[in-house]
């Protein structure tokens, strides 16, 4: 009997992931006889799920709308999904619905194991409701996939205050590890992103999540520091807007990592090694005219090349012609 219950089960979830199965399929995935199937088939109508047959080439099953709700099947990552957008519609005042909804989520939260309760208190405590920001992640474009795990445990480690280190992948396709205390999800314009404490740039930062990985849990708890869900949500949008209009260039120094960093400190922390004799001192500001500034700090007789939008090169250029013309006068 709980092999029968089991079979029936599975096929249930099959029937739910995908919108036709053909019988020869089924049977397949099931390892049953064609007479077992339809048994099978008959004690989910019996449960009061419309299961359409189909004859010919193309038949097989498909499941249909009922005339009222039979149990589902749900995984894990869609029972925290169901569980933690019903909290936000509870603890958002939903008009006219709130019984229902709170009813609802008592009926799911009550089966969850404990496991997954921990992922939804998470997530339900530590995502900040976030806004559009100009124009990013518009409806006509696709939302980056964002791995369910990581959003999970993204959660846990904002909660319990616990350090992470991770490799994120900048705009640019440059990646770095990262050392970070955690604070806030936030939801924007249909990406998730994570506000935190870079413990190695001594100072805030936005994370989108699509761009983590490697992600390491270090058991390691932090102190966290005063943050509300409006600061965490005004910090991100204020990040996304700066690098909606911030320039960017790439400065490539005749002079290995270590001697470029020491010459210029706190501004070189995003330095790169570019083999033993080169570095890539990567720059963004939110004009053009303060980017070309930071050229002054490169090392004087050390050769350098910028590489950057043809607006970042042209002022550049232009800028040469001015300083030469300036001593050509003199």
């Amino acid at each position: 009997m709980a092999a029968t219950t089991s079979r029936t089960l599975e096929l249930l979830s099959l029937l739910q992931s995908h919108r036709h199965w053909s019988a020869r399929e089924l049977v397949d995935r099931l390892g049953v006889s064609e007479r077992t199937l339809r048994r099978d088939v008959e004690r989910l109508r019996d449960l009061g799920y419309g299961i359409e047959s189909m004859r010919g080439s193309a038949g097989g099953y498909r499941l249909e709308a009922g005339t009222g709700l039979p149990p589902l099947l749900l995984t894990d990552d869609e029972g925290v999904a169901i569980a933690v957008g019903l909290r936000s519609q509870a603890t958002a005042g939903l008009r006219g619905a709130e019984h229902t909804t709170l009813s609802a989520l008592a009926k799911i939260e009550q089966v969850l194991p404990s496991a997954l309760r921990r992922r939804i208190d998470a997530l339900a405590s530590h995502a900040t409701v976030g806004a559009g920001v100009g124009g990013r992640g518009g409806a006509g474009r696709p939302a980056p996939e964002v791995d369910s795990e990581l959003l999970g445990a993204l959660a846990l480690a904002c909660r319990d205050s616990e350090r992470l280190r991770f490799t994120y992948t900048d705009a640019a396709g440059e990646a770095s590890d990262r050392s970070i205390e955690p604070y806030r999800l936030v939801p924007v314009a249909r990406r998730w992103y994570l506000l935190a404490w870079d413990r190695q740039r001594d100072d805030w930062r936005t994370f989108r999540l699509d761009r983590i990985a490697d992600l390491f849990p270090t058991r390691v708890r932090f102190e966290p520091r005063p943050l509300s869900d409006d600061d965490a949500r005004t910090r991100v949008e204020r990040a996304l807007r700066y690098r909606e209009r911030s320039v960017r260039a790439r400065v490539i120094v005749d002079l290995p990592r270590a001697e470029l960093v020491e010459h210029l400190g706190w501004y070189g922390r995003d330095v790169v090694a570019d083999g033993p004799s080169r570095s890539v001192w990567p720059l963004e500001a939110d004009f053009v005219e303060n980017l070309a500034m930071a050229l002054m700090w490169v090392p004087r007789g050390i050769r350098y090349r910028v590489e950057g939008p043809p607006e970042v090169i042209e002022f550049v250029a232009a800028q040469a012609e001015r300083f030469a013309a300036a001593t050509r006068s003199a």
